[in-house]
């Protein structure tokens, strides 16, 4: 997950050289876990694993954000994987939650296609499973994909998974006989032409037995069909926006968009969901901010702070004036544990500013408050995403690792109610944030819980090791 800022430039060693991104997501060499120019190209023979490994460590040893948390006994010899060695080296960190698999390995290809247009590979679906019952669910789908063309939508359910029809599995059967990985390795890898075929039933009770191939689509960051609307809630009028993520570029001119809109309408009041966006680019964060910032241009809307030996690298964002900013009065942030990193540092950088009327609706969010620069090695398409920057809101606060319920004045739990669409003012979470936006009690989100808070205890369908869309957005299959 991802958090991405402005490109920034520097010498790792006579080899190597770098692109800053910050994480809570992705990043285009800019901080989120961004991408990087590497000079010159480094022969084949660095691509050994040993090769690679030195351009880890090295990485780590000048720029990983808490490197008093860093295992420097760990052998490279005694790991088989990249990967591994980096979980490793940063071990200590996890431990203290400081660190949970934000340091990772990734393809410079596949982020750089996902930046520049959104582009990745799948049925593009996003599927939640049901701890308590088994059941696999489609909880988002999106535009111009396979998985929505064949006729799945929010609220459907799969019912089997097979190569051909005559060798279908059940998901209840998949999911007691090996849990929610069992599901993820029957779906296939996420590769154009991967075919399933799938038996679902839709939201109407429909049932369909399809052939389904994963195929090259581009994620639109706000959705045509739900993702801007105007509420009229009791002749009020309340702005609705769904960010499903931050890194894709074009959610820079959607976001303009869609606050343009809420300006022409007169819209103060704004419920803004985050529910399963898992983060991005700094730089689409900000502008999000600067729509919402339009009564606190030239003051501070966040604080990026490095590791102690790196503070000349420090900065300090300011709302900046944006043409299409509204001045908000009362903002709902809905989210649950996918919305992290980018997601999160918009939501706690409004805080010193709205204060008690802001509420975070939903469930406890993920609790990401770091970010990843970008270093690449580009003759193996490696681009390691690591640690290496804080952020804090107006008022110093940017300890959330347990998530932002720990941090919003105020928190109202809700349901993910999957049987109504996104955007309607009947589903649960939706709801629930036009309740507080018109003063209406509702019940607080307790402690650090996550999903087990909302009914069902409903989570994203996630691999251990999630590939490029997947960090960014949970789920996504």
């Amino acid at each position: 997950m991802g958090l991405a800022r402005s490109k920034f430039t520097a010498t790792l060693s006579a080899t190597l050289a770098f692109a800053l991104v910050a994480c809570g997501g992705g990043g285009a060499p800019p901080p989120t876990g961004g991408g990087g120019t590497p000079t010159p190209t480094p022969t084949p023979t660095a691509c050994s694993l040993s090769q690679r490994q030195q351009f880890v460590k090295a990485a780590v040893d000048e720029w990983y954000l808490f490197p008093e948390l860093v295992d420097n006994t760990v052998n490279p010899a005694n790991f088989t994987s990249l990967q591994s060695y980096i979980d490793a080296l940063v071990a200590p960190a996890r431990a203290q939650s400081k660190d949970r698999f934000f340091s990772f390995i990734t393809s410079i290809a596949e982020e750089n296609a996902l930046i520049n247009s959104g582009a990745s590979a799948g049925f593009g679906i996003r599927l939640g499973f049901d701890t308590g019952s088994n059941r696999v669910f489609v909880i988002e789908a999106f535009e111009n994909a396979n998985g929505l063309g064949a006729g799945m939508d929010r609220g459907t359910e799969l019912l089997a998974i097979g190569t051909t029809s005559t060798n279908l599995v059940t998901v209840s059967s998949l999911m007691a006989s090996g849990g929610p990985q069992a599901v993820i390795d029957a779906l296939g890898p996420s590769d154009p032409g991967v075919t399933r075929v799938l038996r679902f039933r839709t939201v109407g009770g429909v049932t369909i037995e399809a052939s389904v191939t994963k195929t090259s689509f581009s994620l639109d960051p706000v959705s045509d069909r739900y993702g801007i609307k105007i509420i009229d809630d009791g002749g009020k009028k309340v702005g609705y926006l769904n960010l499903r993520t931050f890194i894709v570029d074009s959610a820079a001119d959607q976001l303009r968009d869609a606050f343009g809109q809420f300006k022409a309408q007169g819209v103060t009041e704004v419920i803004i969901d985050l529910r399963y966006n898992g983060g991005g680019l700094v730089s689409v964060a900000e502008l999000m901010g600067d729509l919402m910032g339009a009564g606190n241009v030239g003051q501070v809307f966040s604080f990026t702070k490095l590791r102690a030996s790196k503070s000349s690298e420090n900065s300090t964002q300011l709302f900046a004036s944006e043409g299409n900013a509204i001045a908000p009065t009362k903002l709902a942030f809905i989210g649950r544990e996918g919305t992290a990193s980018a997601s999160e540092l918009v939501a706690n950088s409004m805080i010193p500013y709205l204060g008690a009327n802001m509420a975070l609706v939903g469930t406890n969010t993920f609790g990401k408050p770091v970010g990843q620069f970008a270093f690449d090695l580009a003759a193996c398409d490696d681009r390691l995403r690591l640690v290496a920057f804080k952020t804090e809101n107006a008022d110093n606060q940017g300890e959330y690792f347990t998530g932002l319920a720990s941090v919003f004045p105020n928190t109202c739990r809700a349901d993910d109610d999957i049987f109504v669409q996104l955007g309607e003012p009947g589903e649960a979470s939706i709801a629930t944030a036009l309740d507080f936006l018109a003063g209406r009690s509702c019940t607080a989100i307790s402690g650090t819980l996550r999903t087990t808070q909302a009914v069902g205890g409903r989570q994203l369908l996630q691999p251990e090791r999630p590939n490029t869309i997947q960090r960014e957005n949970p789920g996504v299959f």
